[in-house]
């Protein structure tokens, strides 16, 4: 999105990169916090990174071959907590001119209440980036069945978007929602198939290749299961 953005106009390049930073800073500050930086700080240097990045031309020559956003993102973080974040922070925490506005309180209530993961930093970014894609996938997906007038049937079978077909009730939901059984089955399976979309359609908005999806969503769900 960003890179292709950036060929043909800068400013529509800036904007597909706020948009993306807005949706996925998070798994950015618990990389931060899980290296022993204080909320304090991991709020200064997240703040600070994203500054400097939305403030670069730089990605109107970006390298194709770094396509995946989440490959780009993390590396250019590596690189600006190995320097550039000890000159941002000489000067008075707050002084500074705040690019995104971000919920700190939710974000530092949220790293309190994972349980202990003993993985590596980057292992730790990576589920909580699948995380964080699904969860703007769902949201997404919430979003078309209210405007669909479809609220209740998506609050019902979105669990179902998860587990087995075999361990999914679809009896008793069929008489939660006044549905025959079949019906259900119908519109589960018509469920799972819009959010598989989805998901392969937020994947494209952060890979330059289209060849690149299928990979990236393996890597994304293995990161879920080995995180």
């Amino acid at each position: 999105m960003v890179l292709a953005a950036g060929q043909n106009d800068a400013a529509h390049a800036h904007a597909a990169l706020e948009k993306l930073c807005r949706t996925y800073w998070y798994p950015l500050y618990g990389y931060i916090r899980r290296y022993g930086h204080s909320p304090e700080d991991a709020q200064d240097l997240t703040q600070e990174f994203f500054r400097q990045l939305l403030g670069r031309q730089s990605l109107t020559h970006a390298d194709p071959s770094r396509g995946r956003f989440r490959s780009f993102i993390l590396t250019a973080m590596n690189h600006f907590l190995a320097g550039e974040w000890k000159k941002a922070r000489a000067k008075k925490r707050g002084g500074g001119c705040q690019m995104l506005s971000l919920d700190w309180v939710t974000a530092e209530e949220r790293y309190n209440l994972e349980p202990a993961d003993h993985s590596t930093a980057v292992r730790i970014f990576e589920k909580q980036w699948a995380l964080t894609l699904l969860g703007q996938v769902l949201d997404r997906l919430e979003l078309e069945y209210q405007n669909d007038g479809k609220t209740e049937l998506f609050a019902a079978l979105k669990q179902t978007l998860m587990g087995a077909r075999e361990s999914q009730p679809y009896a008793e939901l069929a008489v939660n929602l006044g549905m025959s059984e079949s019906s259900i089955k119908v519109a589960v399976h018509r469920m799972r198939k819009r959010y598989r979309e989805l998901i392969r359609d937020e994947i494209a908005g952060t890979v330059d290749h289209p060849e690149d999806v299928e990979a990236e969503m393996r890597h994304l769900f293995n990161a879920l299961v080995e995180g």
